[in-house]
């Protein structure tokens, strides 16, 4: 069998080629008695692959499954009709343009199997293809949906138009319902998790394996799979810094890698952030903006299962849309009473350090600023020159725009410091974590470079007065929790009405070195 190409396939093309694979038809096996299923999972993560797996196997195309599990493993006698629908291409602009879209998907289908619509209605002509093809066929129907949301999406900062088009969208989905008794399978893939309400209502029996241990791995590659598949490709390659850059992904199970991350990389063989390039989460800033959210929290959330559950047009919170579109992922669950609680992480390298890195471009003045300080922050930590990390720390909020200041309220001036300067090391790939716990308190920001930890503590001068930053670092004792270590002690104070750095104070052990304005 040929080795795998590097870059993303058709399921058809990879096994017609005789090329090598990662077989997940094993899932498959386990939804040959049909039902009704819905999967939520982030861009470029296969979902479109699985939809294309599923339809070959319930048509019965035997011959694409050689050397698979499902091949010796399915009736292949039974072939079922397909009804394949996908919303992924293109952008919808209105509910127009929806209509347009779904018009013409139903005519290739009425042309796929020679049927002619009676019904003018878009809802009566989907139900009228499901109940002839059950007719003509003598088979129930296998429905598909692929991005079943990106309509909704595609309008998402527009919420009016939004709820416009999911109006429309739950209009044609009404359908299924109806049509109970001539369907075999219903499987429903998309980015995002709506309320069954306002988009499924009615479909009491769908199935949410979102969360299910079960199908955790049914889209992305395991570590096993990696190395299994891809052997060949791997030679040289340091598998834990693979793993710490691209791994991570979790829903309850074994975590899995992004299919897109690990087809570019072993083509480039350059660790880069290959998935976070391929979209822009502009709107996901713009929300974290509008509710002044501490960039900082993102490194480890609690949330409720209610909040990581299904949203809607008029009730996103940013917790849940951070871990719907795959820049949080979950890192473990515990149960408390009746209640169930989630704790929400970075899945990777790529993730942490790409979305610090675009949270610095969308709220500073020019990329080339952003990009020198970042750099000149990486080469400052390894000489560990202070009066330079006094210097740049100044330069990262001087490089801020005016007006962006009359947007922070004067409670929030310390929250939102600490986001830049944790997105600025966060950018770099520099293990820092926020709110570090000890025995006496929490540490603002600890920062991990080579075999030196520095502990740093913000203060916003107007609220806490002089000197306070350093004096609560060794009142509180957090050094403490790093004896033996080589630790550093760092506190910034801030002017609200200057709105800049006002004192930096660091120290090493008992010797203090001062730096004042």
């Amino acid at each position: 069998m040929k080795k795998l190409p590097i870059g993303i396939q058709t399921f058809e093309k990879l096994i017609e080629e005789g090329y090598a694979y990662v077989d997940k038809t094993r899932f498959v096996f386990g939804l040959r008695h049909g039902g009704y299923y819905f999967l939520s999972r982030p861009r470029r993560f296969g979902k479109s692959l699985l939809l294309s797996t599923l339809k070959s196997a319930f048509e019965g195309r035997r011959d694409l499954f050689q050397g698979l599990y499902l091949y010796d493993n399915w009736d292949w006698e039974q072939a079922h009709p397909v009804v394949h629908i996908s919303f992924g291409s293109g952008v919808v602009r209105s509910v127009q343009e929806l209509q347009t879209t779904f018009d013409e998907i139903l005519y290739d289908h009425a042309q796929q199997y020679h049927i002619e619509y009676a019904k003018k209605s878009l809802k009566g002509r989907f139900s009228e293809l499901i109940m002839k093809l059950e007719s003509v066929f003598k088979q129930k129907v296998v429905v598909l949906i692929d991005e079943y949301d990106k309509p909704i999406l595609d309008s998402i900062h527009k919420p009016e138009l939004a709820i416009e088009i999911r109006e429309e969208l739950k209009n044609y989905y009404s359908v299924l319902k109806d049509c109970d008794p001539y369907l075999r399978l219903v499987f429903i893939t998309g980015v995002s998790k709506f309320s069954k309400v306002s988009l499924f209502s009615g479909l009491n029996n769908l199935e949410d394996i979102t969360l299910s241990p079960e199908y955790s791995a049914l889209c992305g590659y395991t570590q096993q799979e990696l190395e299994t598949v891809f052997a060949d490709y791997l030679e040289g390659i340091d598998l834990e810094e693979v793993r710490t850059w691209y791994n991570g992904y979790n829903w309850l199970g074994e975590k899995v890698y992004n299919p897109f991350d690990i087809l570019l990389f072993l083509k480039q063989k350059t660790f880069s952030n290959y998935w976070f390039e391929s979209a822009t989460p502009t709107f996901l800033l713009k929300l974290l903006e509008a509710r002044k959210y501490p960039v900082p929290e993102l490194n480890s959330l609690r949330v409720g299962e209610t909040l990581l559950g299904s949203f809607d047009v008029d009730r996103i919170e940013v917790e849940n849309l951070l871990f719907q579109t795959g820049y949080l992922t979950i890192a473990g669950q515990e149960t408390l009473g009746g209640m169930r609680r989630y704790t929400l992480c970075y899945p990777n390298q790529e993730v942490r350090q790409s979305l610090a890195d675009y949270v610095l471009s969308y709220f500073t003045t020019t990329p080339v600023v952003q990009q020198n300080n970042a750099f000149a922050l990486y080469e400052t930590l390894e000489r560990n020159d202070f009066d330079r990390l006094h210097e740049l720390f100044h330069a990262f909020f001087a490089s801020i725009p005016y007006d962006w200041y009359h947007k922070q309220q004067a409670a929030g001036y310390e929250a939102y410091y600490v986001s830049i300067v944790y997105c600025y090391f966060a950018a770099t790939g520099i293990d820092v974590r926020p709110e570090v716990h000890t025995n006496k308190g929490r540490i603002d920001l600890v920062v991990y470079f080579k075999d030196r930890i520095y502990l740093i503590e913000f203060k916003v001068l107007e609220q806490c007065g002089p000197g306070k930053a350093l004096e609560q670092i060794k009142e509180k004792g957090y050094a403490e929790r790093f004896a033996g270590q080589e630790v550093y002690l760092v506190g910034v104070e801030f002017s609200s009405a200057e709105r800049n750095i006002t004192q930096f104070v660091w120290e090493r052990k008992e010797k203090v070195l001062s730096v004042k304005f």
